[in-house]
């Protein structure tokens, strides 16, 4: 009993190995264009930054200015900041975007956490 109880488990791992692989790739398809590179963690690519940049100026985004440094990992306030879809051009991304302090960051929606700044 017990070794077809590894033996099921050893198949459905086998299973799940490709489908995480597959999650992993970092070009993204945009229907109806060119693949488009993201980064592994979904931020935006080395390449897509001067543009992304470029079309941040374009928006005239708002800056909010924080007391605090702008780096990875810190959480933005709850109140006061707004938060931007990123255009598909760029790759699809669970995260939005906003400026703080001069600085193009994307955010994680739910927690407010910094995941990338876009230099």
């Amino acid at each position: 009993m017990r070794n077809r109880l590894l033996a099921v488990a050893a198949v459905a791992a086998a299973i799940t190995v490709p489908a995480v692989a597959a999650q992993a790739q970092t070009v993204g398809i945009v229907r109806g264009g060119p693949s488009v590179a993201v980064e592994d963690d979904g931020g935006i690519a080395i390449e897509q930054r001067p543009a992304f940049r470029e079309y941040i100026v374009r928006e005239r985004v708002p800056d909010y200015r924080i007391p605090d440094r702008v780096a990875v990992g810190s959480v933005l306030p709850e109140v006061g900041v707004t938060y931007y879809d990123v255009p598909q051009r760029f790759g699809a991304t669970p995260y939005r975007y906003t400026v703080v302090n001069g600085e193009t960051v994307l955010v994680e929606p739910r927690s407010r956490r910094i995941v990338q700044v876009v230099d």
